[in-house]
């Protein structure tokens, strides 16, 4: 799992290491295992758009981002996404959904070139687990006007389409402030990490060598400037199916070990359980996040 900060800066002051770069899964990333079997498919002609940090925020151990769906309206609580795991009241257990959890949680907002714009603030965390995928969800205490008005900050948009596999992709830190540029290598059909299991979560090609504090961080399409996936996982070590250690599932239970390969959780369903004013509601039709 992408580590929270905290753990990845003990690690390496206590190993004497040097923190380098910056980033969202593993504390380190090691060279894939495996040259990727397929080359990558086909994608769009469309020129990409420019990626920065506007709209991206920073925890305290690890990035986010404000986000919205294609239904929301300028008037709503904005909401704030992240991971399931980087939650202040620490890991959901397996097969735990929260709801409507009261938080007042600050997060940092960046401008493009990753600068303080200001600290918007949650009044609850609406959503999160890590079961099925890694996500959380913090409504605030600000609507999306009001954080343009004030910062001239837009939120980034959730794309309501699955990613596609070759696409370029860019994982957005807010925590470390830096950008990294890779494509979508394929999808796991289970990834399994300790107690949790994700469906159908995005592997980077190698590029993408996240580390801790990158966890929560938005992955844009850059040709449509949308956000496809949560940065939130890599296999640091080797080992299998083990904590900051998973391993592919597929359907026929064989297991694959990726050392050095990152991955992040699909975020198309989350517009599917999102209704009028913001509200998630597991009950619409179409939505498949799981229920409490």
């Amino acid at each position: 799992m992408n580590r929270p900060l905290v753990g990845v800066l003990s690690a390496l002051l206590l190993g004497g290491a040097t923190l380098v770069g910056a980033g969202a899964a593993p504390a380190t990333a090691a060279s894939p295992a495996k040259a990727p079997a397929k080359a990558p498919a086909k994608v769009s002609a469309k020129a990409p758009k420019a990626v920065d940090f506007a709209g991206t925020v920073a925890l305290s151990n690890c990035s986010g981002s404000v986000v919205r769906t294609p239904g929301s309206a300028d008037s709503d609580p904005a909401l704030v996404l992240s991971n399931g795991h980087c939650l202040e009241s620490g890991f959901p257990g397996a097969g735990e959904v929260i709801v409507d959890q009261p938080s007042s949680r600050s997060f940092t907002l960046l401008t493009a070139s990753g600068g303080r714009a200001g600290t918007v603030r949650a009044s609850k965390v609406a959503y999160a687990t890590m079961t099925d995928t890694d996500i959380s969800l913090y409504q605030l205490t600000s609507t999306y006007a009001q954080i343009q008005s004030s910062y001239g900050i837009k939120a980034l948009q959730l794309s309501d389409s699955h990613p596609t596999q070759g696409s370029a992709i860019n994982v957005v830190s807010g925590y470390w402030k830096k950008i990294y540029s890779c494509n979508i290598d394929g999808f796991a059909y289970r990834l399994k990490e300790g107690d949790w299991t994700w469906k159908d979560s995005v592997r980077y090609t190698s590029a993408c060598n996240t580390i801790g504090g990158t966890s929560g961080s938005p992955v844009v399409d850059p040709a449509s400037g949308k956000v496809v996936a949560v940065n939130n996982t890599g296999n640091e070590d080797g080992g299998r199916c083990t904590l900051n250690n998973p391993c592919e599932v597929d359907e026929n239970g064989t297991v694959t070990v990726r050392q050095g390969i990152n991955y992040a959780q699909e975020t198309y369903s989350i517009t599917k359980c999102v209704t009028t004013g913001n509200k998630i509601d597991l009950n619409l039709a179409g939505c498949v996040l799981p229920k409490p």
